[in-house]
């Protein structure tokens, strides 16, 4: 009973973050060339509008948006070592929805040798500031060795990783250039379903492909992130539209008929792994924070009310919860407190466990993606107004936000733990085990976060690191003692799950 429970109802940690994520998603491009150097950091003026009924008119808007959507989106190219197990953008959407070989494909994947002239995946980008500055996914430039931006005249250029957020799927990137086309986020709140939208990227290796469909649903949590295991607090509130999008739209623009960005196309829903008519992509709004937070801060800043809690809208957990509570929960909307974290800023505003959550900020509240995309647009320190219904009696309350360690202040990379630096944490290793395999030390590898620079190395979870920088390791206090306020080269010996043993470095962050 408690293992089915533990895979029903997954009591979501409701930290949130800024952030963005899946199938589609552009900024808002301005049209005005009088304008200046607008780029996304700035403010834009402009609001969404929508393509009008008359069928001509729609036509002239998808040429006009296409035009000024098509220069600014860019491809991709991934590379990674011969050794690396890093998943390319094909392996990521077998993973997420299918694999079109039966089962197979990552296997095959795996066990070819990419040449190093050659890069392992490919995926698209948009261009945001006339500078450089260029938004993706995260799981588009994860385990890259280099990254290659190509534009739409067929310029290269070698881009810098600025940052990543596994919990959107959301990255940010920079080539060294001025003056470039660039798109503009848009308000991705005043998006409508039924409205038209173009999704702009490069499709299993066609360059500049634009598609149009319509926004099929908004808010839609599907699970992709928290299946994959590499979000610790995934976000998911995705725009959804049957725009055609394929393996490599990832990281593209999904746009109106103005050409404003709307979201960043993430991830399609298929037994194939191809289109069958469901794409998803991270909002414009939760994508723009997240960059704005790398940009400025270095990391992401993630702000928590600090609950646990059961999304009354799913039937399965309901029963489930009903089951192991003895309890008589219908289904419906909003989401319930089940319980409390650590120096919540819920439980201090007076929130009760069973109370149930279902406004932030007078937005309401049906259900889990709905709470995530509330909450997740702010930072530590911010106040949001929760309303909750108690006995049939709504009430409403001021929280202020704390991030995972209770703290209500932003951070920065200084203030990263040697773990959080790294990208990963560590368990002892059983002396038995030690004994077993013949080892004098090691320690196992856990959480470890994609694109990190632990990942980078070719360390996935459950590896064994046995020593760095040449001293042995058993626990997660030597590796920070060793780590700790250090600096420049770090050396890693680790054994794969094959038992073979490796030495491979990266520079401290």
């Amino acid at each position: 009973m408690k293992s089915t429970l533990k895979k029903l109802l997954p009591f979501a940690v409701v930290g949130v973050m800024s952030g963005a994520t899946t199938v589609g998603a552009l900024q808002y491009f301005n049209h005005d060339s009088n304008n200046g150097d607008q780029s996304y950091f700035t403010k834009s003026a402009s609001s969404v509008s929508f393509a009008g009924m008359n069928s001509g008119a729609v036509g002239d808007d998808f040429v006009k948006a296409a035009k000024t959507t098509v220069p600014a989106v860019v491809t991709i190219k991934n590379y990674q070592s011969r050794t690396s197990s890093r998943a390319s953008e094909q392996d990521m959407f077998d993973f997420f929805f299918g694999d079109p070989f039966g089962g197979k494909g990552q296997q095959r994947q795996k066990q070819q040798q990419t040449p190093d002239n050659m890069p392992s995946g490919m995926g698209s980008g948009v261009i945001i500031s006339p500078d450089g500055y260029i938004i993706s996914n995260n799981h588009v430039v994860a385990g890259a060795n280099k990254l290659e931006v190509v534009l739409s005249n067929k310029k290269s250029y070698i881009a810098t990783l600025i940052g990543t957020d596994p919990n959107t799927d959301i990255s940010l990137l920079k080539i060294e250039e001025k003056g470039l086309p660039y798109l503009n986020f848009a308000n991705s709140d005043n998006i409508d379903v039924g409205q038209w939208v173009l999704a702009v990227g490069n499709p299993l290796g066609l360059n500049s492909t634009v598609t149009a469909g319509i926004v099929s649903a908004k808010g839609r949590g599907i699970g992709i992130l928290s299946s994959q295991g590499k979000a610790a607090n995934p976000i998911e509130s995705f725009i959804q539209t049957d725009a055609a999008i394929n393996p490599g739209n990832s990281g593209g623009a999904l746009v109106n008929t103005n050409g404003d960005l709307i979201g960043i196309n993430s991830a399609i829903q298929s037994t194939t792994g191809y289109y069958q008519g469901y794409g998803f992509a991270v909002p414009a709004n939760l994508a723009r924070k997240i960059v704005e937070d790398i940009k400025n801060f270095g990391i992401v800043q993630r702000g928590f009310l600090g609950v646990t809690s059961l999304d009354l809208s799913n039937d399965q957990l309901v029963a489930a919860y009903n089951k192991q509570e003895k309890a008589n929960l219908k289904v419906g909307s909003g989401v319930l407190v089940t319980g409390f974290g650590e120096n919540s800023g819920a439980e201090s505003s007076g929130l009760k466990k069973g109370d149930i959550i279902n406004k932030i900020d007078n937005i309401a509240i049906t259900d889990f993606a709905d709470l995530s995309m509330a909450v997740g647009s702010k930072r530590p320190g911010d106040k949001v107004q929760v309303t909750y219904s108690r006995n049939g009696k709504d009430t409403t309350t001021t929280v202020t936000l704390r991030d995972q360690k209770g703290g209500t202040s932003t951070r920065t990379k200084a203030d990263l733990s040697v773990s959080e630096k790294i990208g990963a944490e560590f368990e002892p290793l059983s002396e038995r085990f030690k004994t077993d395999y013949g080892l004098n030390s090691g320690v196992v590898a856990k959480n470890v976060t994609e694109g990190s620079e632990i990942a980078k190395i070719g360390i996935v979870d459950n590896y064994i690191v046995v020593e760095i920088n040449g001293k042995p390791v058993n626990s997660q206090k030597d590796v920070e003692k060793v780590l700790d306020k250090y600096s420049g080269n770090v050396s890693v010996k680790f054994v794969d799950a094959y038992g073979q043993i490796y030495t491979r470095g990266f520079k401290m962050p």
